[in-house]
């Protein structure tokens, strides 16, 4: 009965840790903007940022726990690592080759490409009311999105597809590794950013200024930095699919700080949209506490 108690918490903790990371996965579109830098260069400067982060949460955790702590296997690391070093870099070309708008709904195939690997890969088969949710989160994004897929371009929307492939693949890679540490390929895959940027700070030297440097140490310490440690908590307590089910709340938030900072209203389909999303993502939770609950 204790056992049973305490993997309901750990499942809730789980559930909110990765709810706020797509909070803070949201506020990414915002500050993009607000950085005059080539995306290339943003997506490695904070992924450069993070790892230092990370890098410093590590040691200190390290000391704290000792030497003992549970590890991955390595190709299960590196696996993740890559997996999201693509979703990071494929997102951000995307953005500069077709409409954000198709980028975000393309990209958000995750759950799919999700539910299908964690059933082959890991045997997490999909309960009824997972699959229930991913038929309304999908028509949910439809109809928020429908009036923004288009004016895109082939090789843009394309790259936004495989980053919904890469994203998904991630969770499937970090579910893998619940007895271990999943935040070791986060940090893999923010070195990855960071290395890939390189030629291009010398190609498109940025131009700093203290708004750039306050956005871009944000975004790379709290936006990505302290995400990757929440998703990497969360996805060790629940299921992959159900993981990307609840990071669909991004994509709802992403036009509510555009309208908190610039005015930008969304139109009522978007409205529409983003409540069945969060509907859908409510719904699954609920009832799959209650098949808990049963069990």
């Amino acid at each position: 009965m204790l056992q049973t108690g305490l993997r309901k918490e750990q499942h809730m903790a789980g559930q909110g840790a990765v709810f706020l990371c797509a909070a803070l996965w949201s506020t990414s579109g915002l500050f993009i903007k607000l950085v005059d830098w080539h995306p290339v260069i943003i997506a490695g400067s904070r992924g450069f940022l993070a790892a230092l982060f990370l890098l410093a949460v590590r040691i200190v955790s390290r000391r704290r726990q000792g030497a003992g702590a549970a590890k991955g296997r390595p190709w299960q690391i590196i696996a993740g690592g890559l997996s999201y070093g693509a979703t990071m870099l494929t997102f951000v070309v995307a953005n500069k080759l077709t409409a954000s708008a198709n980028v975000i709904l393309l990209q958000y195939t995750a759950p799919v490409w999700a539910s299908i690997l964690g059933w082959l890969l890991i045997r997490e088969k999909p309960h009824w009311e997972h699959w229930g949710a991913l038929v309304l989160v999908m028509g949910g994004l439809g109809l928020f999105f429908r009036e923004g897929l288009a004016g895109g371009a082939f090789l843009g929307d394309s790259l936004a597809l495989l980053s919904g492939l890469f994203f998904g693949a991630n969770s499937v890679f970090l579910r893998m590794q619940k007895d271990g540490n999943p935040a070791d390929s986060m940090l893999l895959a923010h070195i990855i950013c960071a290395a890939v940027s390189v030629p291009f700070v010398f190609m498109y030297p940025p131009a700093l200024n203290p708004a750039d440097t306050a956005a871009i140490l944000f975004m790379g310490i709290i936006q990505i930095g302290l995400a990757s440690l929440l998703f990497s908590f969360g996805i060790k307590r629940v299921r992959a699919l159900e993981a990307m089910l609840i990071a669909m709340i991004e994509p709802v938030l992403n036009p509510l700080w555009v309208l908190l900072v610039t005015g930008e209203k969304p139109s009522a389909s978007a409205l529409l949209g983003g409540s069945v999303i969060i509907a859908a993502v409510l719904f699954s939770s609920v009832v799959s506490k209650r098949r808990e609950r049963a069990s």
